[in-house]
């Protein structure tokens, strides 16, 4: 039997066969969402208010930050709720608008990434022509590019995906409504479905990561080539917070997409779909501020402003 009608709740399940586990994941992910506000809207008002931090970089990370602010609200405050309590359904509407947002920032996210790889890449190996090539209107340009290709991969995908003639149980072994869970919830034919999500991942996930690969792998060979201790450090600098937030994001969304089909990678992919969507985005801002020198100096320079107007 198959359900082809569409305005049905489907039910997420989790780890509902561990209610205990089911409770310390209820306070981490609160206290990981509460983190990711705080910091990401931190990012966000510091690359703004701040006027040395007007620079390329800071727009991309800016761009970061207001990306996960989005992602994680679009699917926490269901997942807590499903958490807390026993019912743990969620509607046709919410999860079609839960599958368009995470497709859409998640594939935005890939290409940001990217864009800011090549910013590194420009910094590191071009720096006399680092303001002439990453100029205002072109940082503007790539982050456009990247949130329009989020926009169409998502718009190509989620149809198809909410098309599948679900089985009537509706039962999603997952957090949240994603296409790999979405596509194990099909009774019928899902050959089709199974061909675009591969066809996406190799666009949307092996591409961009390559080219980070090879953006980093020309920057390792600029700095052996550096005789100086300084700037060794300072090309470091530069380039290992994005190069953590980078091995943190597609490890986890590569072992979603791309896990073999076996009960056991689907066990361990669900842990990996929870980093992604809620560990990641809280993890960015920590990463940022406390390895960027820029950031604690803007944070600084905002607090003491703050002081000296209350004082005035």
């Amino acid at each position: 039997m198959v359900n082809h009608s569409s305005p049905v709740d489907f039910l997420l399940l989790g780890f509902s066969e561990h209610p205990g586990l089911e409770r310390i994941l209820f306070m981490v992910i609160l206290i990981s969402y509460l983190l990711t506000l705080v910091g990401n809207t931190l990012i966000i008002l510091l690359s703004v208010l701040d006027p040395r931090l007007h620079s390329p970089m800071y727009f991309f990370l800016s761009n970061l930050s207001f990306l996960d602010l989005c992602f994680t609200t679009s699917c926490v405050p269901q997942m807590l709720v499903n958490l807390w309590g026993p019912k743990k359904t969620i509607s046709f509407l919410g999860c079609s608008v839960q599958l368009f947002i995470f497709l859409f920032l998640g594939t935005t996210e890939c290409i940001l990434l990217t864009v800011m790889a090549f910013d590194r890449y420009v910094a590191v190996c071009q720096p006399l022509r680092y303001a002439t090539i990453i100029h205002p209107g072109l940082c503007r340009q790539l982050a456009a590019v990247a949130w329009v290709i989020g926009l169409v991969e998502s718009v190509v995908q989620t149809p198809p995906t909410l098309r599948l003639p679900f089985c009537p149980h509706r039962q999603v072994d997952d957090f949240v409504c994603e296409v790999p869970a979405l596509i194990r919830l099909s009774c019928g034919g899902t050959t089709y479905n199974e061909i675009q999500m591969a066809i996406a991942s190799v666009f949307i996930l092996v591409v961009p990561l390559s080219l980070i690969l090879v953006s980093y792998g020309a920057i390792a060979q600029a700095v052996l080539r550096i005789n100086s201790a300084i700037a060794w450090r300072k090309a470091l600098g530069t380039c290992s917070s994005h190069l953590m937030v980078v091995t943190l994001f597609y490890s986890s969304v590569i072992a979603v997409y791309l896990q073999p089909k076996n009960p056991y990678a689907q066990k361990r992919g669900k842990f990996f779909g929870l980093f992604y969507a809620v560990g990641t985005p809280s993890l960015n801002p920590l990463i940022y501020t406390l390895r960027n020198k820029d950031i604690k100096r803007a944070l600084r320079r905002l607090l003491r402003k703050d002081g000296d107007s209350r004082e005035s």
